[in-house]
C-alpha cells in the first residue's frame, strides 16, 4: 500500500483570510479561505487522493477498497467512525464564541460524535488573543444570563496567544479563536458546534448568524480551563532533527518533528500516520513535498524516511 497525498477541502467562512492561498500556495478560488481540511473523512468534507494508484478517489473509497483496519490500524477498532479531522485555520477576524458537545450528548441529539480538539498555534500576530473557558466558576443560570444580556465576553477567560502554544479544548469548553491567529487543529471527526456569541455579525444572507443557546447551556462546563497552554512534552534530539510531544490522549497522539537532514519514522500495525507539513520542503521516500502538503501513511507501512529541512505535525491514534 502506498503513501497517499491528500487534496485539502476548503471552507470560506466569513472570518477567514488568504494565508492558505498566499503563504501555503494551496490552490483554491474560494475567498476568504478560512479553513483547509487536511485529513477529512466526513459528510461535510472528504479528501481526494492526489496521484498514484488511487488518483482522484476519495479517502473513504480507498478505505472501503483496502479495509478499515488495514488502513487505519488496530487502534481504529475502538472507534465507530473515522477517528480524526485535521484542519489549518486562518483567522483574519474573530471566530464566534462556541462550544462542542461530548460523545453522549452529540450522539443523542446530533446523531454524530462529540468534539474534543487541540489547537497548535502556527503563527500569531502581536497581541493576538483567544478565549479559553471561564475566568471563574459560574452557574448555568449565570451563563445563560450573560448570553442574553450580551455580557458573555466579560466572564470568559481571554488568553494572549503565541506561536508554539498548545490548547487542549475538551468537549464542553467554551472557546473562540481570535483574529490574527493561524492554527493547526486536530479534533474528533465531528462538526457539531453550538454558537453562543457572534459579535453581532451578519452572515452572507445579511441576517444575524444562528445561535444555539439552549444546547450550549446544556453542554458547557462553566469553569476555568483545566489545562495549561504549552505542549505536553519538551523538544528532544533525535537522529537528523528534533521531536516534541504536543499531546497524547485516548483520542489521538500528536508530535511535532523538526527534520534538519534526514529522519526515520514508522507507521506500525496499531495506527496510520498523518503528516502535515507546516514549514519547509523535502521528500518522503523520495517523493517531493512542500509547506502545506498532507500525507496519509497507512497502518503497517513500516519505516519511511523524511529528507530535507521541514517542520511536520504527525498525528496517530
Amino acid at each position: 500500500m502506498e503513501i497517499l497525498k491528500l487534496n485539502p477541502v476548503f471552507k470560506d467562512y466569513i472570518w477567514g483570510g488568504t494565508r492558505l492561498r498566499d503563504e501555503f500556495k494551496m490552490k483554491t478560488d474560494i475567498n476568504p479561505v478560512a479553513e483547509g481540511w487536511m485529513l477529512a473523512c466526513h459528510k461535510d468534507g472528504m479528501n481526494t487522493i492526489d496521484s498514484g494508484k488511487y488518483n482522484n478517489k476519495t479517502l473513504q473509497e480507498v478505505i472501503d477498497i483496502e479495509g478499515s483496519v488495514k488502513m487505519l490500524g488496530k487502534n481504529s477498532e475502538k472507534f465507530a467512525y473515522f477517528p480524526v479531522l485535521i484542519k489549518i485555520i486562518d483567522a483574519k477576524d474573530n471566530l464566534s464564541i462556541q462550544v462542542h458537545p461530548d460523545d453522549e450528548y452529540a450522539r443523542r441529539v446530533e446523531h454524530e460524535f462529540g468534539k474534543t480538539e487541540i489547537w497548535y498555534v502556527l503563527d500569531a500576530d502581536e497581541g493576538a488573543e483567544l478565549i479559553y473557558g471561564f475566568k471563574n466558576k459560574i452557574s448555568k443560570e449565570e451563563f445563560r444570563k450573560a448570553i442574553e444580556n450580551n455580557t458573555l465576553p466579560e466572564v470568559l477567560n481571554s488568553v494572549k496567544v503565541h506561536k508554539g502554544d498548545l490548547f487542549f479544548i475538551e468537549a464542553g469548553t467554551v472557546h473562540a479563536i481570535g483574529k490574527g491567529t493561524l492554527i493547526a487543529e486536530i479534533q474528533q471527526n465531528s462538526n457539531s458546534t453550538y454558537r453562543v456569541y457572534d459579535y453581532g455579525r451578519l452572515g452572507k444572507d445579511g441576517k444575524p448568524r444562528e445561535l444555539h443557546i439552549d444546547k450550549a447551556v446544556d453542554v458547557t462546563v462553566t469553569e476555568p480551563p483545566k489545562y495549561g497552554t504549552k505542549p505536553q512534552g519538551e523538544p528532544e534530539k533525535i537522529n537528523g532533527g528534533k521531536k516534541q510531544l504536543l499531546t497524547s490522549c485516548e483520542l489521538f497522539t500528536v508530535y511535532r518533528y523538526d527534520c534538519e537532514s534526514e529522519i526515520e519514522l514508522t507507521a506500525g500495525e496499531e495506527s496510520f500516520n498523518h503528516l502535515l507539513i507546516i514549514e519547509g520542503n523535502g521528500n518522503i521516500n523520495g517523493r517531493q513535498f512542500k509547506k502545506g502538503d498532507s500525507y496519509f501513511v497507512p497502518a503497517g507501512y513500516g519505516k519511511y524516511k523524511i529528507e530535507g529541512n521541514a517542520e511536520i505535525i504527525l498525528t496517530k491514534i
